[in-house]
């Protein structure tokens, strides 16, 4: 070979356009498949974290009524969890510091308040999150939480 023909083949460097149209190319499909499905993740992360605090409230309403004989009432509240109930059957072995280690009541992860129903239709007592839109039923975000389908 001569010197000049080892030199250019050697001093070549980049990518053609064909290559870079090609490399452009997959990338878009990638993007285009895998966008959506990391996009919807939050939605799902939610629900879960949703369905982890009514399991933490079940646990904190079952030591309540361990000590205290029954689960407080609808008018009481999930609030009962964190300061003595007021209002109705009124805790007589209230724990000191409450049942909830954080001393409030969460809120669900779309910022609105759990519903919690003594007794419940579905159980001893129905505790759920209307899910992002806050309104009973719905479809993937908007779906009820509950603790009788966990």
């Amino acid at each position: 070979m001569k010197k000049e023909q080892l030199t250019r083949k050697i001093g070549q460097h980049g990518f053609t356009l064909i290559e870079l149209m090609v490399v452009i190319v997959i990338l878009g499909i990638l993007a285009t498949v895998i966008v959506p499905k990391i996009m919807d993740r939050p939605g799902e992360a939610r629900t879960t974290k949703a369905g982890i605090d009514i399991g933490a409230l079940e646990q904190a309403l079952k030591l309540y009524k361990l000590d205290n004989g029954k689960y407080p009432t609808t008018e009481q509240g999930l609030q009962s969890l964190v300061e003595p109930p007021a209002v109705g059957n009124l805790a007589k072995k209230w724990r000191d510091g409450g049942y909830l280690d954080k001393k409030t009541v969460p809120k669900d992860p779309w910022d609105n308040d759990y519903v919690y129903i003594c007794p419940g239709l579905h159980g001893d007592f129905d505790l759920m999150s209307y899910g992002s839109d806050g309104e009973p039923g719905g479809e993937g975000e908007n779906a009820d939480v509950n603790n009788w389908e966990q």
